[in-house]
């Protein structure tokens, strides 16, 4: 029996299916790790920037460094552990995160000024501030890591056909991707982010600070922020975005930097006004030297007042209290050379001009800009009674320590008098000059018979820093007179410099303190020279009061302060 054919349908062939390529990997390695560099330049700037205007507005740079620096290296850490639950959506939340980083970086200048001109506090401003940028920040690094892993594509040996390892239980190669595109991820991501934070760092002080100023320098670098951080995500990782992710992220990206552009036009109104709000309305010059910003308020008819960097130096209705009290119990004695160290207004050595035995003077001041200023403009020049006019006043510009340290070695003749015109030890820019070191370089450009005199803040505000002082100079082998001085503030509470800012604004009584100084175990006379021109507020029964005000706020001894343990609070 012939049984019949039966004809089967042909197999069919099963194709694999066809992935869609994944983009080089080095097309996207590169791109991420220049972003990585871009972000980091800017995460620092936005550090260096807090730092930097929180010493302006506050005082006390090595306080404010402290307080910024770790709490954004805390916040760091919390938003490492907080980016955990973003890391299924890398692309998209690293867009948000760069995109709020960008407008909370770029405004923190505008916002911490506002807190500080319109509420009188910015400490918290700081803190929250720095709370935020670290967060962002350290949600950056998951997310990054994320992302350049996934350049590398899915891994494994299909992902890296030449990459093979240790042979397996079924004898195949498994892949090393995973362990070595790991390590490998780390050390790229790790080295552009150091790289972009040295630039950064070096940007800030050189280019940012000089060209555009601390306000237009943090609107700008949030800008590139952005621009950075939205571009990448937008353009290499457009794949892993749905509609929707794309279209939130360029509405943010787009919104911040409509608002960062919105403040750089407005920033110049805006500082006006601040300053309005913290000088008053009578601002009459606001200049920003390469050191700091200089003030001076006061209408045509009334004396001028000049603030540095927010703090009161000149109060033109009583300098004169401060000045004759700083100036002329030193005076008394021999008085041919005199140095004066700071005194950058001009005041100090009005006082000494006065003097018709006077044929030199020698005035150190860091910044050629107060000196220009007070030698140009109408009513700082009238008020120091064109003193730098004077062909026997010599003004050196100059760091007073490095410059001294020269002069020990190449001066041929030694002063008779000098004159510590500063602010406050608290401000730390000025405690170098208020170590022992210092002093041991002053008093070898003395004569044996010299006087040294120095501002050494509130006696009853502050008496703490004031007795420091004192124990500092003696630790210098001199013997020191205190006396102090009052007179009244035009309410000024912006930092800690020749005011009382405790009671916050409005009229009070304030005072100076002095130390009188000369070489050796004796402590001076503290009087008037018997060529002493006639003085509006000081005499010998007002200084005798003087000297028993300051000595009743004499407490336990103290140690002195030196360059490598400074003892001076904020």
């Amino acid at each position: 029996m012939i049984e019949p054919t039966v004809t089967m349908p042909p197999k069919r062939v099963l194709r694999a299916p066809v992935r869609r390529p994944e983009p080089p990997r080095e097309t996207v390695r590169f791109p991420v790790l220049a972003v990585v560099f871009v972000c980091a330049a800017c995460g620092l700037v936005y550090e260096l920037e807090l730092v930097a205007l929180a010493s302006y507005l506050i005082g006390d740079s090595v306080t404010q460094a402290s307080v910024v620096l770790s709490v954004m290296v805390f916040a760091m850490g919390v938003g490492s552990l907080l980016a955990k639950r973003l890391r299924c959506r890398a692309a998209v939340g690293f867009g948000l995160v760069e995109a709020g980083l960008a407008l909370i970086g770029g405004c923190s200048a505008m916002v911490l000024y506002a807190a500080f001109a319109w509420l009188g506090e910015s400490r918290y401003v700081v803190v929250a501030f720095s709370l935020a940028i670290g967060v962002l920040i350290g949600a950056e690094i998951p997310l990054l890591m994320s992302l350049i892993q996934r350049s590398s594509g899915p891994g494994g040996a299909a992902a890296h056909p030449g990459r093979t390892g240790r042979s397996g239980p079924s004898g195949r190669q498994a892949p090393l991707g995973d362990q070595d595109d790991a390590a490998g991820t780390v050390a790229d991501l790790f080295a552009a982010d150091y790289v972009g934070a040295l630039v950064g760092g070096l940007a800030f002080p050189f280019l940012l600070l000089p060209w555009l100023g601390q306000l237009t320098g943090a609107l700008v670098t949030g800008a590139v922020n952005a621009v950075a951080g939205g571009g990448l995500v937008l353009w290499v990782f457009r794949r892993d975005l749905t509609a929707r992710s794309r279209a939130l992220l360029v509405a943010v990206n787009v919104s911040v930097l409509a608002v960062l552009a919105t403040a750089t036009v407005l920033v110049d109104d805006f500082e006006q006004a601040a300053r309005r709000a913290v000088y008053g309305e009578r601002v009459r010059v606001a200049v920003h030297t390469e050191f700091q910003e200089v003030v001076v308020t006061g209408g045509r008819e009334g004396p001028p007042d000049l603030f540095l960097d927010g703090r009161l130096r000149v109060a033109g209705r009583d300098e004169y209290r401060y000045h004759e009290a700083l100036v002329h119990p030193a005076m008394n004695g021999a008085h041919r050379r005199v140095l004066i160290v700071g005194g950058g207004d001009g005041m100090a050595a009005r006082e000494v001009l006065r003097y018709p035995g006077v044929r030199a003077v020698t005035v150190v001041e860091l910044d050629p800009g107060v000196v220009r200023l007070a030698r140009t403009d109408p009513a700082l020049a009238a008020l120091n009674a064109q003193a730098f006019r004077d062909p026997r006043v010599r003004v050196v510009h100059a760091d007073a320590f490095h410059w001294l340290r020269g002069a020990v070695a190449h001066l041929r003749e030694r002063y008779d008098v000098v004159i510590s015109d500063l602010p406050d030890p608290g401000i730390t820019p000025s405690t170098k000059l208020y170590a022992q070191e210092f002093y041991g370089l002053v008093g070898q450009v003395l004569t044996r018979s010299g006087r040294f005199v120095v501002h050494a803040g509130s006696v009853t505000d502050r008496p703490r820093t004031f007795w420091t002082v004192d124990a500092t100079l003696r630790a210098a082998a001199f013997a020191t007179r205190p006396y102090s001085a009052s007179g009244r503030t035009p309410g000024f509470a912006a930092g800690p410099d020749r005011a009382d800012r405790s009671s916050g604004m409005g009229q009070g009584p304030v005072d100076w303190g002095f130390l009188l100084a000369v070489l050796g175990n004796r402590p001076p006379a503290l009087g008037l020279g018997a060529d002493a021109p006639r003085l509006r507020s000081l005499g010998e029964d007002s200084l005798e009061a003087a000297a028993r005000r300051a000595e009743r706020t004499r407490g336990a001894e103290l140690p002195p302060s030196t360059l490598v343990h400074p003892r001076y609070g904020g």
